[in-house]
Parts: C-alpha cells; sequence; structure tokens
C-alpha cells in the first residue's frame, strides 16, 4: 500500500503542475515520490518480480498524469456527433506506456550501475526522450516538463538561452538532487548535511527564477518596427458549418468580419488554421484562378498595402509519368493527388505564396510509419477517428515577406507552435514576428485550447518574437517578445482583434542553438550505455581469466 501511495502522490504532484490551472512549483518534487518507491523496493522489499512491480507502479502514476492533463482529448468527436473515447484512450495508454518504459530503464541501469550513475543516467533518458517525443511519427512533446511554466512567463526569461528543453532539464536536475537530499538524511539523519543540501536545493530553484525577473525588468531590445495586425476569429464550427456552409458564404462570412473591424491602416489581416474553404481543398495548380482566393484579392484591392495571411486546405495533382512525393495517394481517374494543412500570403497582383504544414497530429493529419503499419493495421486508424493517408509537408520552414514594410511573417500552423527548435527555424530564414494559424475548435471548453496557447508564450520568450495568434473559436492573442499576453479573445466569440505587433531582427542563442541540452543528454546517454557495457565485457573476460 505504501508504493502505491507514493505512485499516487506523484501522480498528484505531476497534474497539478500543469498549466493552465496548475500551480507549477510541485514539479520540482514531483518525481521524488516515484523514485522513492523505486529505491525501497530495489534495495528493502521481498516482493518478487520488483522489475514488473516497479513498472505497473509508474504506469499507474503516468496513467493519471495523462488522464488529468489531457483528458480534454475526449472532447473531440467522431462523425457521427458522438464523442471519441479512442481519441483520448490510445494517446493516454501508449504515452503511459513510453513513460513508464523510460522510468524502467532507469531501474534496470540503477540496478547494474548503483544510485549515482542511474541518476545521471534518468536525466540523460527523460532528455533524450523528450527529445524524441519532439522528432518521430508518434510526436506528442504535450508533457514535456518545461512546458510547466508556460502560465509564469516573468520568471522563466532564461528560456532564451537555453529553450524549455531547458527547462526540462532544470526540472529533472532539482527532482533528482531533491531524491538524493532525502537518501542522504534518511541514511545519516545528520542534520548538518539536510540543511547544506536543502539550501542547495532552494538556491538551485530560486536562482534561475531571479535572473529571469532581472531580465524581465530590464527587457530593453529595440524593435526595427511595427506592423498592424488584424486577427480573425470566425467561429466557424468544425464538425458541421465547416462541412455543410458553401465555401463562399464561409469566405464573405471571413471577409465581412475583417471590413467591419478594419479601422485604419491593416498591414496585415490573418485568418485561423484551414479557413478556407470549408468542405474540400483547393488546388495549387489553380491558385491563380480561384474564385475564393481572387475574392480575397479583390477584398484588399480596397485595403492598399494590405496582406492577407491564412489557413487553407490544398492539395497538389501528379500525373502517372510525374515524380510523386511519399504522401501522395491515388483516386479513382488513377491520378495522384496530395493533400496538405497550408498557410497562403495573399497579395494583388501577385502570385499566392503556400506553406505546408510541417509537424503533423499522429493519426489525425498522419498515419505514423505507414510502410511499416498499414500492411498491419489496415483502416484501423480510420476506425480509431484517425487517418488513412498521410498529408504532404515541407521540409523547410518559409517566411512570408511583406512588399510594402519590414515584416516577415513566420506561418506557424497550430500544432507546430508546441515545438521550440522547429520555430526557430522560421527565425533563421529571418521571420521578425509570429503568425501562429489555428483551429482550437475540436475540444470544446476544455484545457485544450487554453494549453496550447498558453505553449506560445514559451515560443514568444525563446525566439524573442510578438505573436500574433489567430484561432477559429479563440483563444487569438497579441503575446509579446517576453510572454505576456498583451490583448486576447474569448473563447466562442465570432470577433476579430487589433495588435500593433513590434517587429525584432536578434537572434536568441536558443534561436541559434536550439535545444542544445537535448543533444547533449544523447551524447551523455550513449557514453553511459557505452561504458557498461565495456564494463560488463571487461568484467566477464576476467571471470573466464581465473
Amino acid at each position: 500500500m505504501k508504493y502505491v501511495i507514493l505512485s499516487l502522490l506523484s501522480a498528484m504532484l505531476l497534474s497539478i503542475s500543469w498549466p493552465t490551472y496548475g500551480i507549477p512549483f510541485f514539479i520540482f518534487f514531483a518525481l521524488v515520490p516515484l523514485m522513492m518507491m523505486e529505491h525501497d523496493i530495489t534495495k528493502f522489499s521481498t516482493i518478487k518480480r520488483k522489475g514488473w512491480v516497479i513498472f505497473g507502479l509508474s504506469y499507474f502514476c503516468f496513467v493519471i498524469w495523462n488522464i488529468v492533463t489531457t483528458g480534454w482529448l475526449y472532447g473531440s468527436k467522431n462523425p457521427d456527433g458522438t464523442h471519441s473515447v479512442m481519441a483520448v484512450v490510445f494517446p493516454v495508454v501508449v504515452n503511459s506506456l513510453l513513460y513508464s518504459f523510460v522510468f524502467q530503464l532507469y531501474h534496470w541501469y540503477k540496478k547494474l550501475q548503483g544510485t549515482y550513475w542511474g541518476l545521471t543516467f534518468f536525466v540523460a533518458i527523460w532528455m533524450c526522450f523528450e527529445k524524441l517525443h519532439m522528432s518521430w511519427e508518434f510526436t506528442w512533446p504535450w508533457l514535456n516538463l518545461g512546458n510547466a511554466f508556460s502560465e509564469y512567463p516573468k520568471i522563466i526569461q532564461w528560456y532564451d538561452t537555453l529553450g524549455a528543453t531547458g527547462g526540462s532539464f532544470w526540472i529533472l536536475l532539482i527532482n533528482v538532487y531533491a531524491f538524493y537530499t532525502l537518501r542522504i538524511w534518511e541514511a545519516g539523519r545528520k542534520r548538518k548535511s539536510l540543511i547544506i543540501n536543502s539550501a542547495i536545493l532552494v538556491g538551485a530553484i530560486a536562482l534561475p527564477m531571479l535572473i529571469s525577473v532581472v531580465k524581465y525588468n530590464n527587457f530593453d531590445e529595440k524593435p526595427i518596427g511595427s506592423v498592424k495586425v488584424l486577427m480573425l476569429q470566425p467561429e466557424l464550427d468544425p464538425y458541421t458549418e465547416k462541412y455543410s456552409k458553401d465555401s463562399l458564404t464561409i469566405l464573405n462570412d471571413l471577409l465581412t468580419l475583417a471590413e467591419q473591424n478594419s479601422k485604419g491602416q491593416i498591414d496585415y489581416y490573418i485568418g485561423p488554421e484551414t479557413s478556407l474553404p470549408g468542405f474540400g481543398s483547393i488546388s495549387e495548380r489553380g491558385f491563380e484562378q480561384s474564385t475564393l482566393l481572387n475574392n480575397v484579392k479583390d477584398f484588399l484591392s480596397k485595403h492598399p498595402k494590405s496582406v492577407f495571411a491564412t489557413g487553407i486546405s490544398s492539395h497538389k495533382f501528379f500525373q502517372s509519368t510525374e515524380q510523386k512525393p511519399n504522401a501522395a495517394y491515388q483516386v479513382s481517374d488513377g491520378s495522384f493527388v496530395e493533400s496538405y494543412n497550408s498557410a497562403v500570403q495573399i497579395i494583388p497582383n501577385q502570385k499566392v505564396e503556400v506553406y505546408h504544414k510541417g509537424k503533423l497530429v499522429p493519426g489525425v493529419e498522419i498515419f505514423p510509419y505507414i510502410n511499416v503499419l498499414k500492411p498491419i493495421l489496415g483502416d484501423a486508424m480510420l476506425n480509431l477517428g484517425g487517418a488513412t493517408v498521410s498529408l504532404g509537408i515541407d521540409e523547410e520552414r518559409k517566411v512570408f515577406s511583406n512588399p510594402f514594410n519590414k515584416g516577415k511573417l513566420a506561418p506557424i500552423i497550430c500544432y507546430e507552435s508546441i515545438y521550440g527548435e522547429f520555430v526557430t527555424d522560421y527565425v533563421k530564414k529571418g521571420a521578425n514576428f509570429l503568425a501562429i494559424m489555428t483551429n482550437d475548435s475540436w475540444w470544446g471548453v476544455t484545457q485544450g485550447h487554453q494549453q496550447l496557447m498558453s505553449y506560445a508564450k514559451l515560443r514568444a520568450i525563446e525566439t524573442r518574437r510578438e505573436i500574433a495568434r489567430s484561432a477559429n473559436s479563440g483563444i487569438s492573442a497579441h503575446i509579446d517578445a517576453k510572454g505576456d499576453v498583451l490583448a486576447d479573445t474569448l473563447y466562442g466569440d465570432k470577433t476579430a482583434l487589433f495588435a500593433e505587433v513590434k517587429l525584432y531582427d536578434k537572434m536568441t542563442f536558443y534561436s541559434r542553438a536550439g535545444d542544445l541540452l537535448s543533444r547533449i543528454s544523447i551524447f551523455v546517454l550513449g557514453f553511459l550505455v557505452f561504458y557498461t557495457l565495456i564494463k560488463k565485457f571487461q568484467n566477464r573476460k576476467n571471470m573466464s581469466s581465473k
């Protein structure tokens, strides 16, 4: 029972640390009870099959954490209007298994090499797992530890140097040292060492926060200019209106919203993710002939020196004789087509610029490892409310330059906004402000849209770029380069938000170096594994020579 309570305590501490409802300071000690459980079972318990027990108890912890923090996935719906149970069951079950496997690897390594090497391994393997979760096709970095402080930008200003992955490293180190402090106290009951170690803990927590407060209060980077932006929030129901309304009606509603809220010069009109055309998609080979896009150009002709950037669903056809991309699929007439979740920049008398979303939502926009899993699963993903094909992507980020001013917009599409190093690629391409186009209406009034909005603050700090965020149903927002929300909308409103967005062109250390600590952790993990294998080989050699 003691071990169950320790596991439950870790689950509670992890859960109540999470944005947007939580108090993140509990995250510094959230993993300590779980580590105490593992240590006690390994060293002192008479339980048989200790590894399985540790795995089961860690899984119990991570399942609760995943349910509490991402249970809002249940808000998504099936085509028949019922809530999608599998939309929450699958990610909760699988993600919890992955976290438990990471913890199990720590347990095995600690048994082999002892506590100190084991704790080093714990930090390295967790950091590597978070890096993997940002890179592979089952990507789901929603619960990366560094995200926990997204509602407290004032105390994480140093993320402009090490990013949210640096936050994960910080949190892991504190947890490890707290566990070490507790173990030293249990072993010797020496008050002096407890006081010293506790003081080190407090200092390790407080120092980065104090540095951040100083950076926050002394932020004086000079912008190179500003642009006037109108973020459009059409509040189009993605389950009904999006697929039942005529595409011209959808566009007219969007343009009416833009017209009604235009006060003076607007440099950018920004619409949300896939705001056009509603049902179906727009052919990229026919952009210049598209009635929808030309209607936007007609609107812009009445607003000189204005640019329209918005999300669309698009596709491109390939004849059988043409070289086809990997994500292309065959249609009834024998030709091949590749579909995209795209962002476009529309300017009168110029060709439409397009960017294809590079980070796709697993199971919804991408069939992970389709060549391997499709033959095994068949249409099982479709039955789970997912995709049977994958969307096409752009391998490199693109930046939309404004010919009328200094604006260089990063067209960040929804899910992309939770990837720190990924977003820095826009900045490296010259982006001087970030435009997030998203549709957060899939989960209703839940933590889903609130957490995604909150994570955007991390991107502002990491890159020191202001953000104009256009969300279909909200929350649309203007976020400054310190991560503060200067203006936002209410979820569920049909509205528009005006902002004067400052432009910055200096690159932060994080923008240049990216997830440096994650890459160092990969090398450390490799060394630890290699060192263990060499040591084991030498021990066997010594044994055989006797």
